[in-house]
């Protein structure tokens, strides 16, 4: 009897454990990474039971070569943003790699800037930039995975939209036809598909989920993109989800949930 009381207890510290993880993820981005990464993406996962430590390594449209140059000169551009227990703490004019090597991070995540994201030969550096990342970070376990950013709205001015000529779905193909294409040679298998649940819901809600052309809508857009990022990270089925900000009503939150959830499950396929 109490060997089995034993091993119920044992059991239980491990559900319990397991339950209270703590995930630390770095995006090494820029705008589409503020957008996606440092509202909401906390609080969902805590409303479901999870910790996260949410990095961000910003600099403005930053592309893979600029971040790869920084790597390699060690240039304090950016603006770390770092999210512990719900607080927000900024520091800026820090290099990349101080920024790698400030935590354990079990997930880092790469991602191309929004106007050469669907133009495979901007990718060239993708491969020394995944290595140097790895170099760098104190945890040898740590995986790379890639953060799949949004095509533009429709009515878009920005001035590299002509790359694509001015086609919201042509921008969206090349971005997945470039992932498909590029990810494999570097041995990135794992994408956060936040672009495919942009797209998504935009055919549910219409055209709506950018502010500027090519940022998200700070309600709704971003929440869509965190449901997306909670998904990924750990694993649970966002739908249900009981977080949501005041400014994204209960309705429209179950839709961005919805679109997440499809996202991450056609990704997989």
């Amino acid at each position: 009897m109490k060997r089995l009381m034993w091993a119920i207890l044992l059991l239980m510290a491990v559900v319990s454990a397991d339950a209270a993880r703590v995930i630390k993820v770095l995006a090494i981005g820029n705008s589409f990474s503020e957008d996606a990464i440092e509202q909401y993406l906390y609080e969902l996962a805590a409303a479901q039971g999870d910790s996260l430590v949410i990095g961000n390594a910003y600099i403005g449209g930053c592309s893979i070569d600029r971040h790869w140059s920084n790597a390699q000169t060690g240039k304090p551009e950016y603006r770390y943003r770092k999210i512990v227990g719900g607080k927000t703490v900024t520091r800026n004019h820090v290099a990349l790699d101080d920024i790698i090597a400030d935590d354990q991070w079990d997930i880092i995540s790469l991602q191309q800037a929004s106007h050469f994201s669907g133009l495979p030969y901007t990718f060239a550096n993708l491969q020394r930039l995944k290595d140097h990342v790895l170099s760098i970070c104190p945890n040898k376990q740590v995986e790379i995975v890639w953060h799949m950013t949004w095509a533009y709205a429709k009515d878009s001015h920005h001035h590299a939209f002509r790359f694509y000529r001015h086609d919201q779905q042509l921008m969206y193909n090349n971005i997945c036809l470039t992932m498909a294409d590029q990810l494999p040679r570097v041995g990135i298998s794992r994408i956060i598909p936040v672009g495919m649940a942009v797209q998504k819901a935009r055919g549910k809600m219409g055209d709506v989920l950018c502010r500027d052309g090519f940022h998200l809508n700070k309600a709704y857009g971003r929440y869509t993109a965190a449901c997306t990022w909670c998904e990924f990270l750990t694993g649970r089925k966002v739908v249900g989800n009981t977080y949501h900000p005041e400014s994204v009503d209960a309705q429209t939150a179950l839709l961005c949930q919805k679109m997440a959830h499809q996202a991450m499950r056609d990704i997989k396929r």
